[in-house]
């Protein structure tokens, strides 16, 4: 925008879509914007740590996981990782076999599900323990840096709430693909312009794909929607709590 670096922050859900485009990523952005910190419900994300500054709930994203899950066994034989993919497919292949009939696993499966979750975080964290304080060198201080794996593995451990939250309530996405998806819009757009030429032009931008994506969501035509919105009439969504 202008030739500088902005971001595309997106808040959507099954009915309602918003974009708008900051200078900054994190808590700056985010309290412009003012969705998230008026959320009370879930917020399912890829687990960027001003996220959990805000009230409400948080879910992460369990697409992210399997793809870093895969590439560390593909790329790095990580045994347990392919096993904790199982199990994290395993439980959504569950959880989708009975939603129409319940909203959570019953008690004996979760505890199922989370005691073998918890052995496949062990049999991780035992291949790759924590790294050892640097003690040789004058100018080395702390722990040395974390791998791949450790980093997963410990946000598998302390967020686990966050990652099995689809498995307690069925309302919690799996994953935040739905942002993913509203996100391919604007990608293209950006393939084909590269750049908005001025602030104003991209929030307008973020404005109209923002009213188009809810239109398309709540099945009304885009082109009426645009129509009406130009003869003073917008199409306003029906919106049903959850």
């Amino acid at each position: 925008v202008v030739g500088k670096l902005n971001w595309l922050h997106v808040a959507s859900n099954a009915q309602l879509t918003y974009f708008d485009i900051h200078h900054k990523r994190g808590k700056e952005a985010i309290d412009d914007i003012d969705i998230l910190p008026r959320l009370r419900g879930y917020a399912i994300h890829d687990g960027f740590k001003s996220y959990f500054k805000y009230g409400g709930l948080h879910g992460l994203c369990n697409a992210h996981h399997l793809r870093e899950l895969t590439y560390l066994y593909e790329q790095e034989n990580q045994d347990w990782a392919k096993q904790m993919k199982g199990c994290l497919t395993d439980i959504k292949k569950r959880v989708d076999e009975i939603r129409s009939s319940a909203n959570q696993l019953d008690k004996d499966e979760i505890e199922e599900f989370e005691t073998l979750y918890q052995l496949i975080l062990e049999a991780g964290c035992y291949k790759n323990p924590p790294p050892e304080s640097n003690s040789k060198g004058k100018n080395t201080r702390g722990r040395r840096k974390k791998t791949k794996a450790r980093n997963l593995l410990d946000r598998l451990d302390q967020q686990r709430k966050e990652t099995l939250a689809f498995m307690h309530d069925f309302d919690v996405p799996f994953d935040n693909n739905q942002a993913e998806r509203d996100i391919r819009t604007v990608k293209i757009q950006q393939k084909i312009s590269g750049t908005f030429r001025s602030t104003r032009g991209a929030k307008n931008f973020c404005r109209i794909r923002s009213y188009i994506s809810t239109a398309r969501k709540n099945h009304a035509n885009s082109i009426e929607a645009i129509t009406n919105a130009l003869s003073g009439n917008p199409f306003l969504p029906t919106i049903h709590s959850t």
